[in-house]
């Protein structure tokens, strides 16, 4: 049976129209928050969403558009308004992840990268944890990676990135956590989605240096964003959970 501990909240997941973003919907619909699929493809994240609701969840979906700061804000601003004047649980999962060698990377990359997988979420904080700190209570789990733990050829990019989410997490935690709200992140591994259906053999190859010894599939990143969305991780602040079959561990 279900748990319903996150009934009566409202959760932000961006990045939520498929792979782990999508689970991680599926998954907080399923303990009881209204959650809101943001995204760009309308055309996914209303499957999610139908989805969702035809299993008795809540859900809709959120137009998601978060290459600059104004688009961030106008997505926090959407979202107090579908969730009824709140935002109680804020995932931070939409990212890209690039590989190839550092001399290769155009400036354009670069700072698409940043803007996605580190001043989205600087600014989505910016605007719904103050709310959260003044109601006492609030949630946020930011999707950060494996590879931000150590070095890898052909990832300092996208490793680097996440490594600021890294402390990004731990200094929110400081800054929000006095006032009620928990900052934490999760560190998936090799996980099968569609952004990493290209990778094949190299996604197995990856994910075979861990004594897991396979990918994930993304409702096993799911099961460990909710934990630390909900109230069974009431004293947990600050803490990167690795969810990568052990790779960090050995």
């Amino acid at each position: 049976m279900t748990s319903a501990d996150l009934a009566g909240r409202v959760a932000l997941v961006t990045g939520a129209t498929s792979g782990i973003g999508a689970a991680t919907a599926s998954v907080l619909a399923e303990r009881g928050a209204h959650v809101l699929v943001a995204g760009r493809d309308r055309t996914r994240g209303d499957a999610v969403v139908d989805a969702i609701r035809g299993r008795g969840g809540k859900a809709d979906f959120v137009a998601a558009d978060l290459r600059d700061a104004q688009s961030v804000r106008r997505l926090a601003r959407e979202a107090r308004e579908a969730g009824g004047g709140r935002v109680d649980i804020l995932v931070n999962n939409a990212g890209v992840f690039p590989f190839g060698p550092t001399e290769q990377a155009q400036e354009s990359d670069v700072d698409a990268v940043y803007a996605l997988n580190v001043k989205a979420p600087f600014y989505l904080v910016a605007e719904l944890a103050p709310a959260m700190a003044e109601r006492g209570s609030g949630a946020i789990v930011n999707v950060s990676t494996m590879v931000a733990e150590y070095g890898v050829p052909g990832m300092a990019l996208y490793g680097s990135s996440k490594a600021a989410l890294n402390l990004l997490t731990k200094a929110w935690a400081a800054e929000y956590g006095p006032r009620g709200v928990r900052v934490n992140a999760v560190e998936p591994g090799p996980t099968r989605t569609e952004g990493t259906v290209g990778m094949d053999d190299d996604l197995d190859a990856l994910a075979a240096q861990a004594p897991a010894g396979r990918p994930a599939a993304p409702a096993e990143i799911a099961e460990a964003v909710a934990y630390l969305a909900g109230d069974a991780a009431s004293f947990v602040h600050g803490a990167v959970l690795p969810v990568d079959g052990g790779r960090t561990a050995v």
